[in-house]
C-alpha cells in the first residue's frame, strides 16, 4: 500500500510539472520568451504561483527547462522523420525539412527557442539545442558521404552553416513572411531544403528529386 501511495504521489507530481511547462509553452508561442512569467504560468496551469516555484524557484530555470524539453521535442522529430526514409539522402533531406516545417508550424515558438534576445543563463540552454540540430545534421551529412552521395567536404563545418542557413532563411528577421498559409509554409520548406542539398553539393535535378519525393512532416 505505502508503494501505491508513492508511485501516486510520483505520478501527480509528474502531471503538475507537464502542465507547468505546457503553459509555459502555450505562453511563448503567443508571445515569445518574454511572456513566460510565473504568475500567467501559473494561471494557465490552474495553480497557484507558490506552485510554480516549488517546481521551478525562478523563471530561469522555467524557462531553461522549457527549451531543453522543447529542444528534446524537435531533434526527435526530426531524427524520426530521417531514420523512416529509405536512404541516406532522402533522411538528410528528411531531416532539413521537418525542421522547416516545425519551425514554420508555430513560427514564434521558434524564434523564442533559437533566436530571440534573452538573458546568458536560458540563452546557454539554446546553445545546446543549436548544437544538437548541428549534431543531427552532421549525422546525416557523414551517412551521405559515406555512401558516395556527397562531394568530400568537412561535416563539422557543414553542419553548423547549414543550421544558420535554416534558422535565418526560415524564422530570422530577414526571412520571408509566409502567415498561415499551408501551401507558402510548404513553398518555402522545399525552397530551403533545396538550397540545403545543393549547398552540400547535390547536383540540381538530383536535389530537386529528393525535394519532390520528400515527405514533409509537421
Amino acid at each position: 500500500m505505502p508503494y501505491r501511495r508513492t508511485d501516486n504521489v510520483r505520478r501527480k507530481l509528474s502531471a503538475r510539472r507537464d502542465a507547468i511547462l505546457t503553459a509555459a509553452r502555450t505562453l511563448a508561442s503567443d508571445g515569445g520568451i518574454a511572456a513566460v512569467q510565473i504568475a500567467p504560468v501559473a494561471e494557465r496551469a490552474g495553480i497557484a504561483a507558490g506552485t510554480v516555484y516549488r517546481y521551478f524557484p525562478s523563471k530561469t530555470e522555467l524557462v531553461a527547462e522549457l527549451v531543453a524539453a522543447l529542444a528534446q521535442a524537435e531533434i526527435a522529430a526530426l531524427s524520426k522523420a530521417a531514420d523512416a526514409a529509405p536512404g541516406p539522402m532522402s533522411a538528410l533531406a528528411a531531416a532539413v525539412a521537418t525542421f522547416g516545417a516545425r519551425a514554420l508550424a508555430d513560427r514564434r515558438l521558434a524564434f523564442a527557442l533559437i533566436a530571440e534576445p534573452v538573458g546568458q543563463d536560458v540563452d546557454a540552454a539554446r546553445v545546446k539545442y543549436r548544437k544538437a540540430l548541428a549534431d543531427a545534421f552532421e549525422m546525416r551529412i557523414r551517412a551521405a558521404l559515406a555512401g558516395g552521395h556527397l562531394p568530400d567536404q568537412d561535416p563539422a563545418a557543414a553542419a553548423p552553416a547549414l543550421v544558420g542557413a535554416l534558422i535565418e532563411g526560415l524564422i530570422g528577421p530577414l526571412a520571408p513572411k509566409n502567415g498561415e498559409d499551408p501551401a507558402k509554409q510548404r513553398a518555402a520548406v522545399q525552397a530551403l531544403t533545396l538550397f540545403a542539398l545543393r549547398a552540400l553539393g547535390v547536383i540540381d535535378a538530383r536535389a530537386r528529386g529528393l525535394v519532390v519525393q520528400t515527405r514533409i512532416a509537421g
